[in-house]
């Protein structure tokens, strides 16, 4: 089973970018769809973006369509996601997560999700 370890948080002031990584161990990466979700205290976790096997089918949530991109390489077991244009409201815990080997499911639902890292923290300062 694969293992996630997310990597590149920080503070940033609003307008700024930040980029996080998510480096998976354990399997072959190309056979998980994976995406990320992001936590707010007090919040429930919520969606941000996913992206198919291959790499060519990314999903967003509306509130970070045009600000982010995921991607990932799958030579190098990563997943990224570029952040740009940020938010207050960006602020958050951002987990990276794998569905099951193999499975397709919807892509902005939590359920889909089997693998998750431990997380790695986002502050935008106003």
């Amino acid at each position: 089973q694969v293992q996630l370890v997310e990597s590149g948080g920080g503070l940033v002031q609003a307008g700024g970018s930040l980029s996080l990584s998510c480096a998976a161990s354990g399997g072959t990466f190309s056979n998980y769809e994976v995406g990320w979700f992001r936590q707010a205290p007090g919040m429930e976790r919520g969606f941000v973006a996913a992206i198919s096997w291959d790499g060519t089918k990314p999903t967003y949530a509306d509130s970070v369509k045009g600000r982010f991109t995921i991607s990932r390489d799958n030579a190098k077991n990563t997943m990224y996601l570029q952040m740009s244009s940020l938010k207050p409201e960006d602020t958050a815990v951002y987990y990276c997560a794998a569905m099951h080997e193999y499975l397709t499911g919807t892509p902005k639902s939590i359920s889909s999700y089997k693998y998750w890292g431990q997380g790695t923290q986002v502050t935008v300062s106003s």
